[in-house]
């Protein structure tokens, strides 16, 4: 069968699913404080839907499934998503995207569906200042969500900060220090222009030699390392001795696209080839209807179209880009 294969030979793997564009929190780079407008009920991918469509590309070749949102635990019963993807052949390894709030009640039950590894949105240690990135959450819980992701065995832990300027960046080193002691992975993200962000992030953008810098001023050893599973575009360091390790994302000043191996799917059933364009195909009716060669088609389609790469730095220069950025918030995109 066809494989998932785009103009330039990048083969794709990897599926990152969003089952929800609504969340229980309002971070600042993802929504705005009001006026969201969320999709209704109905024009939200049913778990059945999803199924059908992970089915469908398996024998193409995809093996890699992250569940996202908005915040995927807003959506009731998600463990038994997980139950229904683990059970498709070719699936090797399910992954979840969350904020952490409601993960400390739910971790046991999704770790008995199957799912493997996590990764926990946190870009605050301090409950003023974290409250105020994500318009009224509680550090606390998050906290409680790693301990209970550490107890249940998922492994790796990954601990996702998008640095800001004039924000968080005096919290980096209190970040690295996670990774002493617990086998816990903090990658540094950098702000990218989507969305609502994409009005302030000139402002609020910091390029990633500021971890380096904090890890010299620290006086720490460091050494590039292999990455945990799933390490996608992260360039992975160790601090000499350390348990756990730390990781750069660069999608703005470095970007990955020359590796990339991932698709998107919509809450709303929408492909999105890449993160950062306008460009998008409806495959919903073809899962709805059970239409697997359909389904197949269409994807095949949108990899035809992938660009080479995102051109997101090109936004930092003002200069023009090749295609039309993308309007919906990441929230909606599962990005």
């Amino acid at each position: 069968m066809e494989q998932l294969l785009d103009p330039f030979g990048r083969k794709h793997d990897y599926l990152r699913i969003s089952v929800t564009d609504r969340c229980n929190l309002r971070c600042v780079y993802c929504m705005p404080a009001e006026g969201m407008v969320f999709q209704p009920h109905e024009e939200i991918m049913s778990y059945e839907e999803i199924a059908e469509t992970v089915s469908a590309l398996a024998p193409m070749g995809l093996r890699k499934i992250r569940l996202t949102g908005g915040e995927p635990l807003v959506r009731k019963d998600l463990e038994q998503l997980v139950t229904m993807l683990s059970a498709i052949p070719g699936i090797e390894d399910i992954a979840l995207t969350t904020n952490g709030m409601f993960l400390a009640k739910k971790a046991e039950l999704l770790k008995q569906a199957g799912l493997k590894r996590v990764n926990i949105s946190l870009d605050s240690l301090r409950q003023d200042r974290f409250a105020m990135i994500t318009r009224g959450g509680e550090v606390e819980k998050v906290l409680e969500g790693i301990q209970a992701a550490v107890e249940v065995g998922f492994e790796p832990i990954k601990l996702n900060v998008v640095l800001m300027k004039g924000v968080n960046e005096d919290e980096i080193r209190d970040f690295l220090a996670l990774t002493i002691d617990r086998p816990l992975h903090v990658r540094f993200i950098e702000y990218m222009p989507i969305g609502s962000a994409s009005e302030t992030w000139r402002q609020t953008y910091l390029p990633l030699t500021a971890v380096e810098d904090v890890c010299r001023e620290s006086g720490w050893e460091v050494e590039a390392v292999e990455g945990p599973r799933g390490n996608g575009p992260a360039e992975s360091r160790r601090i000499a001795g350390a348990a756990g390790t730390f990781g750069l994302i660069h999608p703005v000043s470095e970007h990955f696209c020359d590796n990339c191996n991932r698709l998107r799917l919509t809450a709303d059933g929408h492909i999105k080839a890449c993160l950062y364009w306008s460009d998008e195909l409806h495959v919903r009716p073809f899962a709805t209807a059970g239409d697997r060669d359909g389904i197949r088609s269409l994807f095949l389609k949108a990899l035809g179209a992938k660009p080479k790469n995102h051109e997101m730095a090109l936004a930092l220069e003002h200069k023009q880009q090749s295609h039309t950025p993308t309007t919906r918030r990441m929230s909606q995109i599962g990005g």
